[in-house]
């Protein structure tokens, strides 16, 4: 067993990170979902702290390529944490980073979804979409903004990790359940809130027999306000859980359905 006795630079640490930002979805599958971009990320580490012995490498390298899933921005975090670890003790922390691995990526996923995915891109994807639709260019201006900061932020991720090390894992564990699930609950409520504001569908059908007319987006306003933008997010959703089903497609079907429909006249 060769002792490791390097240490990262300032820089190395900042190239392994964006490494790891331009690699983390590399060759994501469903077998070992973000494995190989882990390792694209981590293998400068690896050859600088195992070169000198291959058997070592190798082994370290297929530990690496192991299943390896979570939220794409946490997953520098974990490399940070899982550097520093590697850099003190080496070869004998390889039954710890898997450990670590395992524990944190289930968790961080959970935190950095609410926080990253659903918190971040819809208070600025809101405020950047109501700018833009009332024809202001500070919408879109927003937006990149907001994409860059937190693309620069999350590159300063790995360096955290490293430099805090376990002890922001002991630190952050007891309060990871329950920032998890105030971040959803926050999420929820404003996704909620947005349906009605941000969806614009009605149905200008208007029922006729007898001199007698029924104005039908009035009465389902009588049974729910918004019903038909909660029952388009639903079905969104919905789509969304089939496996045949991606994004692209979904968006493909919404826009299809929704000229069909208005088309007929049932959707407005």
């Amino acid at each position: 067993m060769v002792m490791n006795n390097q240490k990262l630079t300032k820089k190395e640490l900042n190239a392994i990170s964006w490494r790891y930002i331009l690699g983390s979805q590399l060759n994501w599958n469903y077998e070992r979902m973000m494995s190989s971009g882990y390792l694209y990320g981590m293998l400068p580490v690896l050859k600088k702290f195992y070169g000198e012995d291959p058997l070592e490498l190798q082994d370290m390298l297929r530990t690496h390529n192991q299943f390896f899933n979570t939220n794409a921005i946490f997953g520098n975090l974990i490399m940070g944490i899982d550097v520093a670890i590697e850099e003190e003790d080496g070869y004998r922390a390889k039954d710890t980073i898997v450990a670590l691995k395992t524990a944190l990526m289930g968790s961080l996923a959970g935190v950095g979804d609410s926080l990253f995915h659903v918190i971040w891109g819809t208070i600025f994807g809101s405020i950047a979409g109501t700018l833009a639709q009332s024809g202001s260019i500070v919408g879109c201006v927003i937006w990149v903004i907001a994409n860059i900061a937190l693309l620069f932020g999350r590159a300063a991720l790995l360096p955290l990790g490293y430099k805090q090390g376990v002890k922001l894992v002991t630190t952050l564990k007891d309060k990871l359940s329950a920032f998890t699930n105030a971040a959803t609950v926050l999420g929820v409520t404003v996704i909620g809130a947005l349906i009605p504001s941000v969806v614009k569908a009605t149905v200008p059908f208007v029922y006729k027999k007898d001199g007698v007319e029924l104005v039908i987006q009035d009465t389902l306003d009588a049974i729910l306000p918004s019903l038909v933008p909660v029952l388009l997010v639903l079905l969104t959703y919905w789509m969304l859980g089939h496996k045949k089903l991606n994004s692209t497609r979904v968006i493909w079907i919404i826009l299809i359905l929704s000229i069909a429909l208005s088309a007929l006249g049932i959707l407005g």
